[in-house]
């Protein structure tokens, strides 16, 4: 549910900040008070295209943003968690566009892609009007209300499962071909390297202990002679040793602890410090025994060490990948000296789960045509009460047996008639825009109780209709919006008059500048406003009382 709209610099309006919430809302005002620009600006802050005509003038940027609670949308809320979007229930969304045209989109404080922030959009709010953003007229739109209506998840989650199986198949075969048909000298020259590898014997982490004793081999002269200093230091050198020094120190601190017994730890201390060193000694002495220093040895391990190298260098891999990129060429050459006698097999499974599909994408289309033809006559129904009488939708589902793909092989076209008598034809090529809009408000009306999308917008569905016609959208919309949230723009009283919420929309001019204002109404001010939508320039006590009557009436 959209929560919160604030719009600034752009077009006529200089700065608005409207709290909103649930039901019908209901936005009037005299023709050319910019009614249109707010769902322009709400377009552009769902991902339409940006145009530096909106920025007002004299400013250098315009900025729309829009806040949506997400408690009761599970999908959005998955979705932007899947894109790193996610901010708990929370959906903030916001546009800027400079006066030299460059627009920027952010989520939740996140940079994003005009056309990432498009397809969150058209997850949050689906606008019904005279502009481009009419979903209605996208093919993949008209498909997914049919399959949304019939609840065909499940079906369609079959057929894609068997899409992806069809695929991989093709994938396996596609590589088994193109095995076979290297040739002979393709796999001589991977026995090749393979053999190269095989020579090497190279075992995993084998190279870190080479390079650690090729270090030690380098440098035994050095280590040889330090150590032995070092082992004359602390225990065998000629002149006084760390170990005698030691004891001498422990000896005479032995003769005082007998004076002061406060002595006793630094005695002990003492005692231990040779004890360590006795051990160290002996450490270092067996390490200087044991010290290969073989040139032989470190000529060898130089050797390996830069054979490892070169070949990781001809197969542009680490040295220590050396292992796995054995195992993995060892495969390869396996897959290709066999894939003679598995390309029938192969093929035999292509087949297979190309026909699984095909069985899939039949029962997805059945599925599809039988909920066609009640959504096709329950919005029928429905278009004889909105001013469409004579009216008529039939929703074709075709299959397009040269175009498989996830999701069956389906296309949807809505067709209408918008008189008796007269042929099916195309949506987009028939309906007016106001006659699209209300085509879109019978549609939802009709599958509004499995609407994934939580918030529309239905832009002057009232256009070229008037009297009971008039009263009749106005309750088809309310009672929409007691199950989402609804924004209409109208200029009819009956419809404002069903709205749980009303917004007046007026222009003024203020030191030659003109201004649009958008003002949320009390039950007193949407009296007079309705008064002035049934009464023109002149407000009476007849119109007003008229406007009273309606607003009782609508509940």
């Amino acid at each position: 549910m959209l929560t919160h709209l604030r719009i600034k610099d752009f077009a006529l309006i200089q700065e608005l900040d409207l709290e909103l919430t649930g039901g019908l809302n209901v936005l009037t005002g005299e023709t050319g008070a910019g009614k249109s620009i707010l769902v322009d600006a709400i377009g552009l802050v769902l991902g339409d295209r940006a145009d530096a005509a909106v920025v007002r003038h004299g400013k250098e940027r315009a900025e729309i943003s829009v806040e949506f609670d997400l408690e009761d949308d599970p999908d959005t809320r998955a979705w932007l968690q899947e894109e790193e979007l996610d901010d708990e229930d929370q959906c903030l969304l916001r546009r800027t566009i400079s006066r030299q045209g460059r627009s920027r989109a952010y989520v939740n404080g996140h940079k994003v892609p005009v056309q990432q922030l498009k397809r969150l959009g058209e997850q949050l709010m689906d606008i019904h009007g005279q502009h481009e953003h009419q979903s209605l007229l996208r093919g993949k739109t008209q498909l997914a209300l049919v399959d949304q209506y019939g609840d065909h998840q499940t079906a369609i989650e079959a057929a894609d499962q068997a899409w992806r199986q069809w695929q991989q198949a093709r994938k396996q075969l596609a590589q088994l071909e193109e095995d076979a048909g290297g040739g002979e000298s393709g796999a001589e020259f991977l026995r090749h390297q393979v053999r190269e590898l095989e020579a090497l014997e190279l075992a995993e982490g084998e190279l870190e202990s080479l390079e650690n004793e090729h270090e030690r081999l380098r440098h035994g002269g050095r280590l040889l002679e330090e150590g032995q200093q070092a082992l004359g230091l602390a225990f065998e050198g000629e002149s006084a040793s760390a170990s005698e020094l030691l004891s001498q120190a422990l000896h005479r601190v032995e003769a005082l602890v007998t004076l002061d017994s406060r002595l006793e730890p630094i005695r002990a201390g003492f005692e231990q410090a040779g004890i360590h060193l006795d051990e160290a000694a002996e450490s270092l002495q067996r390490y200087l025994s044991d010290l290969d220093l073989d040139p032989a040895r470190l000529d060898w391990v130089a050797d390996r060490i830069g054979t490892a190298h070169e070949l990781a260098r001809k197969h542009r891999v680490e040295p220590a990948e050396l292992p796995a990129t054995l195992s993995r060429m060892q495969e390869r050459l396996d897959a290709i000296e066999h894939a003679g006698e598995r390309l029938n097999e192969a093929r035999e499974a292509v087949a297979a789960a190309e026909k699984a599909w095909w069985s899939q994408a039949d029962k997805l289309n059945g599925l599809r045509q039988k909920t066609a033809k009640t959504l096709s006559d329950k919005v029928t129904q429905v278009m004889q009460g909105l001013g469409l009488d004579g009216g008529k939708l039939s929703i074709q589902v075709e299959a397009e047996a040269e175009s498989p793909r996830r999701g069956g092989a389906d296309s949807a076209q809505f067709q209408v008639s918008m008189n008796a008598g007269q042929p099916l034809r195309s949506l987009a090529r028939v309906a007016s825009g106001g006659e699209l809009s209300r085509i879109g408000l019978a549609i939802q009306v009709v599958a509004a109780r499995r609407a994934s999308i939580p918030a529309m917008i239905f832009d002057e569905v009232d256009a070229g209709i008037g009297g009971g016609v008039a009263e009749i959208v106005g309750r088809e919309l309310r009672r929409l919006g007691s199950r989402c949230q609804v924004f209409c723009v109208t200029h009819l009283p009956q419809v404002a008059s069903q709205g749980h919420h009303h917004f007046k929309i007026a222009k003024s001019i203020r030191q030659g500048e003109t201004f649009t204002q958008v003002t949320p109404l009390a039950d007193g001010e949407r009296v007079e406003e309705l008064a002035r939508m049934l009464g023109g320039t002149e407000i009476t006590d007849t119109s007003r009382d008229h406007a009273r009557e309606m607003m009782e009436k609508a509940g």
